[in-house]
């Protein structure tokens, strides 16, 4: 083995997660190894580049799916360069300017939301009469990007039919209580 590779555990101790993590991400096409003449894996150094962008991804929210496609861009021929890098950069762009639109409205909305005891749905910034917001789409639409202004035309609450009183149920001298 040449001297630029580096053991299954030197590589976990420098990257900063288990050894069975780098066995995943190789069983999941994201890394790669070599084997030594006694089977052992054995990594280049630049791996931990790789492992730092992987770990990053998956703490910012994207998903392994999206990190293997970015990775398989990336040479396997060479250790990528800045420009390889800033290439991938760009392609998560619009993905991770999403994620922070998202996390803003999130803060953003939940701060006078959650638990603020307001009790008025009229200035509710979450309120959905009807399930209106169900016409958007699924999950919590506002939070999610849409305003209730996106709704074509609110949905009318439905009429409701009046109950009639449910007569109580008369146990007496002969009655017997019905079987279960």
């Amino acid at each position: 083995m040449e001297s630029a590779s580096i053991p299954i555990g030197e590589v976990a101790s420098r990257a900063g997660i288990p050894a069975s993590a780098l066995r995943f991400y190789e069983a999941e096409g994201l890394i790669h190894s070599e084997r030594s003449s006694g089977g052992q894996r054995r990594f280049h150094r630049e791996i931990l580049r790789r492992l730092a962008l992987i770990r990053i991804a998956q703490r910012v929210g994207l998903t392994l799916p999206e990190i293997r496609d970015a990775l398989a861009k990336l040479p396997a021929s060479r250790t990528p360069t800045k420009a390889d890098w800033a290439q991938l950069s760009r392609s998560w762009r619009p993905r991770l300017d999403a994620q922070i639109a998202t996390l803003e409205r999130l803060r953003d909305r939940l701060t006078s939301c959650i638990g603020c005891g307001c009790l008025s749905l009229q200035a509710c910034a979450l309120y959905n009469p009807s399930d209106a917001a169900a016409t958007l789409g699924t999950g919590p639409r506002y939070l999610l990007g849409n305003d209730p202004g996106d709704l074509a035309e609110r949905v009318p609450e439905p009429p409701r039919r009046p109950r009639r009183p449910r007569r109580p149920r008369r146990r007496g001298p002969g009655r017997r209580a019905p079987p279960r």
